[in-house]
């Protein structure tokens, strides 16, 4: 896939008519769910490019209670023509394939800290469903851990790396985690490669410069005043960026 420049943005609290609403703004819709009694749905927008329809999701990683899942991607689905792309925050991502798949999730982003054993099979399963896999790494997880599954014969086709600690909104931007989308650049320069935590106008420079092409923005939209004003500023960093790489 060539590189190119998406906005996304979590789904969750805001709601449907939110959601439905800012997909006129954004590339893809990014829904994340947690699968612990300490972590909360949240919800969020992100930069992406043209390349991804405008939509993802994402669910539980480490907790026992699932809060959002396939009956919201499939209300979504009736809506929209977007990516929808699913951040599958839980200990058994491969449980929720299929499920997910029939919904009509777009992209299936599963965690490497809870996939080291079977993460081949995982991805084998994942495009089975006709759905695009991707894998995600904690910022404390080394980005070396990734590159089997980059390299492999059925490879993951984006990389996203956290740039906070997943599970809670509006933390901040952890600029150390730039060296981990520097590093995934260099080596495969043709790679998605997504970030996501801490993204707004005052960060969004140096994901873009260090080789993200797909930003997940939540607080900075939600809270401002003018949402599609933020997407349009984040999505034209990161194409200026790739511009000028």
């Amino acid at each position: 896939m060539n590189q190119s420049s998406s906005t996304s943005f979590y789904y969750g609290l805001v709601g449907q008519d939110a959601a439905m609403e800012l997909c006129q703004c954004v590339t893809l819709l990014h829904m994340k769910v947690y699968y612990q009694p300490n972590w909360t749905t949240r919800a969020t927008s992100s930069v992406l490019f043209p390349s991804f329809p405008p939509s993802a999701v994402s669910c539980r990683h480490f907790v026992p209670n699932l809060t959002m899942g396939a009956p919201v991607i499939e209300s979504l689905r009736k809506h929209t023509k977007a990516y929808l792309d699913c951040h599958l925050m839980v200990t058994n991502p491969i449980d929720y394939v299929e499920t997910l798949g029939k919904a009509g999730a777009s992209g299936f982003t599963f965690h490497v800290e809870t996939s080291k054993d079977n993460w081949k099979e995982l991805v084998q399963r994942i495009k089975l469903q006709g759905m695009r896999p991707c894998v995600a790494l904690k910022p404390g997880t080394p980005i070396e851990v990734v590159y089997p599954l980059v390299e492999a014969e059925i490879p993951v086709e984006m990389v996203l790396v956290m740039t906070v600690e997943p599970g809670f909104g509006g933390q901040k931007f952890m600029p150390e985690m730039m060296d981990k989308v520097r590093t995934l650049r260099k080596k495969y320069p043709s790679l998605d490669i997504e970030v996501d935590g801490g993204l707004g106008p005052s960060t969004i420079e140096m994901a873009a410069t260090a080789g993200a092409n797909c930003i997940v923005a939540g607080s900075s939209v939600f809270g401002a005043s003018e949402p599609a004003e933020v997407i349009s500023l984040l999505r034209n960093s990161v194409e200026k960026a790739l511009q000028t790489s």
